[in-house]
């Protein structure tokens, strides 16, 4: 069964609530980790679309409540977009970056969360990225790299002069995962789509609590939408604890909890490589002009196109 309010050693916690109710009956540094996807105020089904400013005034209480149940070792993330009016954008990270700062926060990371899928757009670019903004609340911060590396581009690359030479000049455990992160947003056929329209992946959250907590820390989320953040945390030995006020999302959150707690849900497992159509093996990534018989028949077709040709003068 998933705990409905806060309980000091709770395993899992999914809130029906404001989270600024939620923290209050928090005690001072009792959370390792606060991630979220805040809402970007667009106009999404679960938000009230704000002016900027009454948006930031509105981040402001929360972040400052999330900076007080932090732990001194702790780190926040917070992962957001850009805020679009009239076509134009506003990004997000830019605009919280200060209010961060008033509370002291440390900033160590702007993680670029890359991803192929996405809205078209016709007047810009189409956007297929977002932003993690890592911060500590103090310099001595948990960090545990190794659990998070990713393998080595030339794993067997050796060193070819020097006291080193004929040893492996990589680390045989993967390398640093770096501050571009290419992970499939969750659309369409993705397996953890639910009837959230932003949720963001499982492996996301997974890369942070694996590097920011140890095992039994507490990892909370102060939007907790379709419960990714719990489930992240639960995957990996942490205690998750989320507030969500949609109702519907709420009931979504959990029941993904309770499925992950099964053992039952499915979820796109760490480091899988992206998808590739080519290894996969579909026609559709083939350039058929390129295929020599293909490329052969269109040559002649284009020979032969006077024969089909009619004059702009001559009566049809």
């Amino acid at each position: 069964m998933v705990t409905t309010s806060y309980v000091h050693d709770a395993d899992e916690v999914v809130y029906a609530g404001d989270c600024l109710a939620l923290m209050r009956d928090m005690p001072n540094a009792a959370a390792q980790l606060v991630i979220t996807s805040p809402p970007y105020n667009i106009g999404k089904p679960y938000e009230r679309k704000l002016s900027l400013k009454d948006y930031l005034e509105q981040q402001t209480k929360v972040i400052e409540s999330c900076v007080r149940i932090l732990a001194p070792t702790g780190s926040i993330c917070w992962q957001v977009g850009n805020f679009v009016d009239k076509g134009q954008i506003v990004p997000l990270d830019i605009v919280l970056y200060p209010i961060f700062e008033k509370y002291g926060l440390q900033l160590r990371n702007r993680i670029v969360w890359h991803f192929e899928h996405g809205l078209h757009c016709s007047k810009r670019f189409s956007g297929r990225y977002e932003t993690v903004l890592w911060f500590t609340k103090t310099e001595d911060y948990k960090f545990n790299l190794d659990p998070v590396r990713v393998p080595q581009k030339y794993p067997g690359k050796r060193h070819f002069k020097g006291p080193k030479v004929g040893e492996l000049s990589g680390n045989p455990l993967g390398k640093n995962p770096g501050d571009v992160w290419i992970i499939p947003n969750v659309k369409s056929n993705h397996v953890e789509k639910t009837a959230h329209p932003c949720q963001f992946p499982v492996e996301l959250v997974e890369r942070f609590v694996l590097s920011l907590t140890d095992e039994n820390d507490l990892v909370f989320d102060p939007f907790l939408g379709s419960g990714t953040s719990v489930v992240a945390a639960l995957r990996q030995g942490r205690r998750g604890l989320g507030a969500e006020l949609a109702p519907d999302y709420v009931a979504i959150a959990r029941t993904r909890v309770a499925e992950q707690l099964a053992g039952r849900l499915a979820t796109r497992p760490m480091h899988k490589p992206v998808f590739d159509p080519e290894d996969a093996g579909s026609s559709l990534t083939t350039n058929r002009w390129k295929i020599p018989e293909v490329s052969a028949l269109q040559l002649s077709l284009m020979q032969k196109r006077a024969m089909y040709e009619v004059s702009p003068h001559e009566d049809i």
